[in-house]
Formats: C-alpha cells, structure tokens, sequence
C-alpha cells in the first residue's frame, strides 16, 4: 500500500460524519490534511482537535463558483501540489415526485453535482501539471442503483458517477486515478430528517465508512480501485 505520510489531502465535507471520520484517520497517519465544510464552528472544532494549523482549514460553499475559488487559493497558499481530493460533502433528499419541489431538486445537483464539477475545474490542473494524483468521489449506491422516492438524490448522484467516468477518460496518459465509492446506509445525519422506516442501528458507522476511504487513500501506484461498493446486509424495515 502507498504510505500517506507527507501526501496532501483535501477533504470536502469535513464537517459530516464520514468526512470528519476520514480527516481523523488520514491526519493519523501522517498525511498533511487540509479541512473544508459549510459550518465553520464545526470545522473549527475539528481542526482544534486534530491540532492542525490554523491556515489548514476554511468554511465554504462549495456549489458556489467565487468561493471554490478561495478554497483553491487558500489550500494552494499551504500546499503547492495536492495529492489527494477525497469529496465527501453532499446533500440527502429523499421523497417521492409528487412531493419534491423544484428548488429541492435544483439544491441537490447543485450540492451533489455542480460542486464536485467545479472541484474538478479548480483542483484538477495542478494534478495534470504533475500528471499525478488521485480524486475520491463518494456517490452512494443510489449512483448505481435507484430507489422509490430517490429521483433528485440518484438525478445527481447517476450525473457525478458519469462526469468522473468521463474525466477519467480525458487523463488515460496520466497517473492520475479517479475512485467511485459507492456507499449504502451509513448511519450519518444524513438519515435525521428522511421520512423513511430504516434500522438505523444496522447500518455502516460513519467510522467504518471512512475506513475504506481511508484504505483506498493508499491505493499502489502500480493499479487503480475504480470503484468500491460497500453496504449493509440489510437496513429496512420489516
């Protein structure tokens, strides 16, 4: 496995569960972490408690185009190069069509999808300049398989999963790799305000989700993981 000690690392959604997760375990083990989250106190707190500096993290909208500009130049500022994006900020509606308002749907791909695309506008260059790096997406398996109720959720989770699939295409003559993890009933706050009967109690921690991010951050340089799906035996309820 690649060692992650010395690689610097973008978490998005840092401020989430799996995201706060991972910044533990990646700074653990000696990668240079940079943190990015909508809720500052919250960011702040995590960089406290991983004593990080103080110029390591910044609150921000990542579905606006002025403010991924600022996290671009804020993280450059630290780190020349990025090693590592790992993207896990997202955004959770579940409801059936008739109920789903317009600005609901246009939220979600814009947090969900229009986000990651302009990540990859910002961030993507300096791993093409080295013609290295690696891009970690976290899609659910509602990028993969749909549900009832999931039309704007697996809308913009079915268009990250395609965008990557075809950026991947565009960096072939690269080391540059893209990983889809496709992740199913992590027991996250995504759940609180979903009006759907799950066994929250059966599904992934957010602390065993972050593993396998954490696992795929070391991925040998001789291959690529693709994509990785992990999920619960079963959440639903009976």
């Amino acid at each position: 496995m690649e060692s992650l000690k010395g690689k610097s690392v973008l978490i998005t959604g840092a401020t989430g569960g799996i995201g706060a997760a991972t910044a533990r375990l990646l700074a653990a083990s000696g990668a240079q972490v940079f943190i990015t989250g909508r809720n500052e106190e919250r960011l702040k707190a995590l960089q406290q408690e991983l004593q990080l500096p103080a110029d390591r993290f910044f609150a921000a909208d990542l579905s606006s185009a002025s403010e991924v500009d600022k996290l671009k130049e804020r993280f450059h500022a630290v780190f020349p190069t990025i090693d590592i994006l790992v993207n896990a900020a997202g955004v959770g509606i579940i409801k059936p069509i008739d109920t789903l308002t317009g600005e609901e749907f246009m939220t979600t791909l814009q947090v969900n999808l229009v986000a990651p695309f302009l990540l990859m506008k910002a961030f993507l260059p300096a791993m093409k300049d080295v013609k290295k790096g690696l891009i970690i997406n976290i899609p659910g398996v509602l990028g993969k398989v749909p549900m009832a109720g999931a039309a704007a959720y697996s809308a913009s989770k079915y268009g990250l999963t395609g965008m990557m699939q075809s950026i991947r295409e565009e960096l072939k003559r690269t080391d540059i790799r893209i990983t889809n993890l496709f992740l199913g009933g992590v027991d996250s706050a995504f759940w609180d305000h979903i009006d759907l009967r799950v066994q929250r109690e059966k599904m992934i921690r957010a602390e065993e989700a972050a593993k396998s991010v954490w696992f795929l951050c070391q991925q040998p340089l001789s291959g690529v993981v693709s994509e990785m799906v992990l999920q619960p035996f079963n959440h639903q309820a009976i």
